[in-house]
């Protein structure tokens, strides 16, 4: 199969020609092992490959049987390999056994070709770490494809694989999916299962992938919600699978916009003017649209999420400490890294419950505007992709160039809720701009309702860097 073919099918096409007989499952995996090696060593997405591995694996079987696809290097395990979580501490650890949701994706079919480049630890908005390297962005190598799904988002745009595997705890979805032109849905808490472990940073990280239709975002969620036994807390699947509610018309919506940056200054006046846009588009689609505030003490919310970020990193590496028998160093993680592990361990346990109770009052306070509305509509970043380099060139202004780039997306971590980026804008100077879409709690089907609406009304699936 040629790369012109391959590119022009998403998974579930691809899928559906091997069913058929049109093509085999071996003819995909080489297809997406040609392009890797052609494109890769311009974005440096793909950071183990596992391509041998892939092509030992007996025939497979279910809904994207023969789709090849990959792991984030964070988050899922595959047995026999490593899963070093962008971190040279973790460089070795070798798997035991696969992680729930990668044996979910097995069992589905899919052909796991290599795993994808993240920052240490996922701490980033941006792809750029020391044990993985640098991640470009597949339309302009000198902007970031974000993070810390990164390479799973390059990877996808730069027409490697169809779809990948990615995770999100503050905006690790949406974030690279937004600069890289991609469908990105951050699925409700508990509605992916993290098993064997419990959470990622009290609940705020969830799994899913990045992918360049709809379709393909709601069949791997139709996968992957499978409540695991001993899971902290589940949401039952749906009633119906997510892939009919992206195809069928979301009836009419009671739909909230703002253009604010809800944690900081304000938008990039093409981000600004991409949601005003859209909200127009709705308006044209038939919805019922409104400009509306956003409730909630931001500030409180983005200081207790650091705090528990920063204590669920001091249990990492103290855990790891304690495995080995000696501490961990400075120098064996990034020197960013260490200080978030000086800082965790410094988090008493007082605080970190008073944080937990912030977080979770957070999330009432959000929740009035989801009694009037059923969908809130803003930008997923601040601004289209930033330089490589930018946030980190200086370290006095790391905070604010931070949540430059990514004020709108922490929040809905923090509460829970469903929030999807949809590839609906592009800069002047031809750089994707996502724009967020934010369900109720457990509604990840209204959001694919009005995404697959969306794709239909302004179709993107054609529209890709050429590198």
């Amino acid at each position: 199969m040629n790369f012109e073919d391959y590119r022009r099918h998403d998974a579930v096409a691809l899928a559906g020609l091997v069913a058929r007989g049109e093509a085999s499952a071996a003819e995909l995996l080489e297809a997406a092992v040609a392009r890797a090696a052609e494109v890769d060593p311009k974005i440096n997405a793909v950071t183990t490959d596992l391509s041998d591995w892939a092509r030992a694996q007996p025939p497979a079987e279910g809904p994207l049987a023969g789709v090849p696809f990959l792991l984030k290097d964070l988050g899922a395990t595959l047995a026999g390999t490593v899963t070093s979580g962008g971190s040279r501490l973790f460089a070795r650890d070798t798997a035991a056994a696969d992680s729930a949701l990668v044996r979910l994706y097995r069992e589905a079919g899919l052909a796991i070709v290599g795993k994808t480049n993240t920052p240490e630890f996922g701490l980033w908005p941006f792809t750029e770490g020391e044990h993985l390297g640098v991640c470009r962005n597949p339309w302009d190598l000198t902007r970031t494809p974000g993070g810390s799904s990164g390479g799973a988002a390059a990877a996808v745009a730069a027409g490697i694989v169809p779809a990948a595997h990615a995770s999100d705890g503050g905006g690790s979805i949406r974030t690279p999916a937004s600069c890289c032109g991609l469908f990105g849905m951050k699925p409700s808490r508990g509605r992916v299962s993290f098993a064997p472990i419990g959470e990622g940073w009290a609940g705020a990280s969830i799994q899913h992938a990045v992918t360049r239709s709809v379709r393909d975002s709601a069949v791997l969620l139709d996968v992957a919600c499978a409540p695991q036994p001993g899971d902290p807390y589940f949401l039952a699947p749906p009633e119906r699978p997510f892939a009919e509610a992206a195809a069928r018309d979301p009836g009419r919506l009671r739909i909230a916009f703002t253009t604010a940056a809800l944690q900081s200054q304000a938008l990039d006046p093409e981000c600004a003017q991409a949601v005003r846009d859209t909200a127009k588009l709705l308006e044209d689609l038939g919805h019922d649209v409104e400009e509306a505030s956003v409730p909630g003490d931001f500030a409180a919310m983005q200081a207790a999420a650091g705090l528990v970020i920063a204590a669920s990193v001091a249990a990492t590496l103290d855990a790891e400490a304690e495995r080995r028998g000696r501490p961990v160093a400075e120098g064996e993680v990034e020197a960013l890294t260490f200080m978030t592990y000086r800082r965790g361990q410094a988090v008493t346990a007082s605080a970190y419950a008073r944080a937990i109770a912030t977080l979770h009052a957070f999330g009432r306070q959000m929740a009035p505007l989801f009694e009037a509305h059923d969908v809130l509509l803003l930008s997923t970043l601040g601004s289209p992709p930033i330089p490589i380099g930018h946030v980190l060139e200086d370290v006095s202004l790391i905070g604010e160039r931070l949540f430059a780039f990514m004020p709108n997306t922490q929040a809905f971590n923090n509460t829970g809720q469903p929030a999807m980026t949809v590839p609906l804008a592009w800069s002047a100077s031809g750089l994707p701009i996502g724009m967020q879409f934010v369900g109720r709690m457990g509604e990840e089907a209204t959001l694919f309702g009005l995404a697959g609406q969306l794709e239909r009304a302004r179709p993107w699936f054609d529209r890709v860097p050429d590198l």
